[in-house]
């Protein structure tokens, strides 16, 4: 079961890397008019629970942040609007106005970000406790550290929230590492609200293990990965960074290397379809 549930994580985080890659090929030929942010690297996340969101048959709602066309991606949204979004076409999943940092769509139930950091989850926890629909909300770690954030959190313990709390922690904000900027950590946040939290990494096992009894109530993951390119842009932090998705590659074995190969063209054709429409 856990083998299967492993290779359905990989199928979705490959589409996201092979997408993330194209649109880094894209950025250095200045192919795009405005910032791009890439999840390449953070991808595992958003596979990780969208495979268990699959399993489970819930589809939640789903409040984005500016880093995210894997949730996007892996959520199912369509390839074709986020790829018409970000050329900027009315066709786009924000009719060519969001560009890369609040995309969303309709077809998901995926919320897009409005740029001002942090706000998707005030945002979030109000809707959930309109619709008492489980809802889930990205955030990155220095997004986390917003005061808002902060009131939203104890909200949704108070009034006991079907709401799922993610937090990207890639440790980076743009450059500054999080020791720098805080001496807490948000999972120790939550528990003081007296929310259930763990700190984990990106690991789709791990993953999985940690949405049992999701939705039964609030729940904070605040989980440990890693930004494969730069901030905003076509740069590499860090060549020698640890990369999850080659390391599943590796533990999956060929049968991973045949569906990559497999992905990555279906992602230049539909590419190459998008750009050649008038």
């Amino acid at each position: 079961m856990n083998s299967q549930y492993r290779i359905n994580v990989f199928k979705r985080a490959s589409l996201c890397r092979n997408f993330e890659q194209y649109v880094f090929n894209g950025i250095r030929q200045k192919m795009f008019k405005f910032p791009i942010y890439l999840s390449a690297g953070q991808e595992y996340i958003s596979a990780s629970i969208a495979e268990v969101m699959n399993e489970i048959d819930i589809s939640p709602n789903i409040f984005i942040q500016h880093r995210g066309h894997s949730t996007y991606l892996s959520f199912d949204a369509p390839i074709e609007k986020l790829i018409d979004e970000l050329l900027g076409r009315p066709s786009g999943c924000a009719n060519g106005m969001g560009g890369s940092a609040s995309i969303q769509s309709k077809e998901k139930n995926i919320y897009g970000h409005d740029g001002l950091m942090g706000s998707q989850v005030p945002i979030a926890v109000g809707h959930c406790y309109t619709t008492n629909h489980p809802t889930i909300v990205y955030m990155g770690d220095a997004s986390a550290e917003e005061d808002y954030v902060l009131g939203a959190l104890g909200w949704a313990a108070t009034k006991k929230l079907p709401i799922l709390f993610i937090v990207e922690d890639n440790n980076l904000s743009i450059l500054t590492e999080k020791k720098i900027r805080r001496s807490w950590e948000m999972h120790d946040v939550a528990k003081s609200f007296g929310m259930p939290s763990e700190n984990i990494p990106d690991d789709p096992l791990v993953v999985k293990k940690a949405l049992e009894h999701v939705f039964k109530g609030p729940k904070l993951l605040n989980i440990n990965t890693h930004r494969k390119f730069w901030h905003s842009g076509a740069g590499i932090d860090d060549e020698d960074t640890f990369d999850r998705f080659k390391e599943e590659m590796k533990l999956i074995g060929i049968e991973a290397e045949n569906i990559d190969k497999k992905i990555k063209k279906q992602v230049q054709d539909i590419w190459q379809k998008q750009l050649e429409k008038q």
